[in-house]
């Protein structure tokens, strides 16, 4: 196994800092939104039907992406002393900067009209995709902090 997650000194930044309560709320928010999103998406793709109510959960689960970006940054500062790409988070940063530009790349779309609605719908879900396999790093980054620190009630923000 790797070195660990967090130092001492960084674990105790982390769990004093309130960013780490902030992610832990926006990020099932995010998922939520993520699953309802999908379906959404998946009906119109299916169905033809509901372009505008997948639309709009595509933007509000693009908002929550930016929100919990925007204070996972403001967390890793509080904890590492650097807004991205710390050593111990650098390939999920790296990977969420995928994610970030395919959402990103959804709204330019949207506002620019360059796609039509099936291919803003595919758009999504591969953005939605990207998204999965970013969820996954931070799960297994979970999984390997609560390895290194089995004592009840740890968690990881981010």
């Amino acid at each position: 196994m790797t070195s660990q997650v967090y130092t001492p000194e960084q674990r105790r930044r982390r769990d004093s800092s309130p960013w780490t309560t902030v992610q832990g709320l926006v990020a099932p928010l995010q998922f939520i939104a993520f699953i309802v999103s999908t379906g959404l998406v998946l009906r119109f793709l299916i169905s033809g039907h509901g372009y505008g109510a997948a639309t709009t959960s595509v933007v509000v689960k693009t908002g929550f992406l930016y929100a919990i970006m925007v204070t996972g940054s403001m967390w890793e500062k509080a904890v590492f002393g650097r807004y991205l790409l710390a050593r111990a988070f650098f390939w999920e940063d790296m990977f969420s900067f995928v994610v970030i530009a395919l959402h990103t790349a959804y709204l330019v779309a949207l506002l620019t009209r360059a796609l039509n609605s099936e291919q803003m719908m595919l758009l999504a879900l591969t953005a939605f995709a990207a998204y999965l396999v970013n969820a996954a790093q931070f799960v297994l980054k979970l999984r390997a902090v609560r390895r290194e620190a089995p004592v009840a009630g740890l968690a990881i923000a981010k």
